[in-house]
């Protein structure tokens, strides 16, 4: 193999397990012989998106530097000189940088590393029946514009927690709330989850105010680029999605698939634990667990299931069988 178009070709070969056909930029075309040009060119043709891409590049970039290689994939260069392997590294990524501000902002409160069967719920009585059946984590996800109705159900769901514990005698589920943080600020919520789009909307107080009351942060992310964002946040935990096709809401990029789950899930390892989500059901399971995520959400597993007590019971059971394998 002598030529850049050869060592592209290879490359994504290589790595066809990530590949999303149907997103593929297949005219893409490395500007230079540079690690950093081939690298790009070969994640547009896998199917990344543009900012993925990018940071998939300066994170190969960085690699051939810090091994001493001399990041050329051209006709000319040994072999020895470029490195095909995926990087999965976090300094690679730049995740291990220090702050650029002058007084970064400290990190959120730690959860879990393994939040386990992690619920996303519609109301306070989809809570209160996952709390009952033993399920570990928990989210309400309520949609309503009604401000009076909002705080009503968030109430209604931190209530719904504790009167379970208390019950039971057991420590209570983890609550976060989706999206309403000053309803889950005023509820004392075990945490908040936010979107990407969300973080665009918050006000500037919200953060800090989180962070002051000790709630957790959960964020999601659909990449590499989210991914990397959402890090230097330091949240508690980040969701990887969507990893299979989901009818649940309508999706800005594809479905990520377990190979791209496994590649984010290799780069947060050890640094902040992460939560597969989208698409997932017992089928899917097996995947999940391989990829090394911590945690796995569901919504439709149990929200439709004809008996979601027992669905829960059974989900918790064969995650706890995979990850003990």
């Amino acid at each position: 193999m002598n030529t850049t178009p050869e060592r592209l070709h290879d490359l994504v070969q290589r790595h066809a397990a990530l590949a999303l056909p149907d997103q593929a930029d297949r005219l893409a075309e490395p500007a230079s012989a540079s690690a950093n040009d081939l690298a790009y060119a070969a994640a547009r043709r896998l199917g990344f998106i543009e900012p993925d891409a990018a940071a998939i590049a300066r994170a190969w970039q960085r690699r051939s530097e810090r091994e001493g290689r001399l990041a050329s994939a051209s006709a000319s260069a040994p072999a020895s000189d470029w490195n095909p392997n995926w990087p999965t590294e976090a300094q690679d990524f730049g995740l291990l940088d220090p702050p650029t501000e002058a007084a970064p902002a400290p990190p959120f409160a730690p959860c879990p590393a393994e939040l386990g069967l992690y619920a996303v719920l519609p109301s306070a009585a989809w809570v209160q029946r996952m709390a009952q059946a033993g399920v570990p984590t928990l989210q309400l996800r309520f949609k309503s514009g009604h401000a009076a109705a909002v705080r009503a159900e968030v109430q209604a769901a931190a209530a719904a927690v504790q009167a379970v514990a208390s019950a039971s005698g057991q420590p209570p589920s983890r609550l976060f709330i989706n999206d309403h943080w000053q309803a889950a600020l005023e509820a004392g919520a075990y945490g908040v989850h936010l979107g990407q789009e969300d973080l665009d909307t918050l006000p500037p107080d919200a953060l800090p105010a989180l962070r002051r009351a000790g709630l957790r942060l959960g964020l999601s992310t659909h990449g590499y680029a989210e991914l990397l964002r959402a890090a230097r946040l330091r949240p508690s935990y980040l969701a990887l999605g969507a990893v299979y096709p989901t009818t649940l809401k309508a999706m800005a990029t594809a479905p990520q698939g377990s190979a791209r789950l496994h590649a984010y899930a290799q780069l947060l390892r050890g640094l902040l634990p992460s939560v597969a989500i989208g698409g997932i059901g017992p089928e899917q399971l097996p995947a999940v667990a391989a990829s090394g995520v911590g945690s796995f959400a569901v919504v439709r597993a149990l929200t439709s299931a004809a008996e979601p007590e027992a669905a829960a019971r059974a989900l918790m059971q064969r995650w706890a069988q995979l990850r003990a394998a």
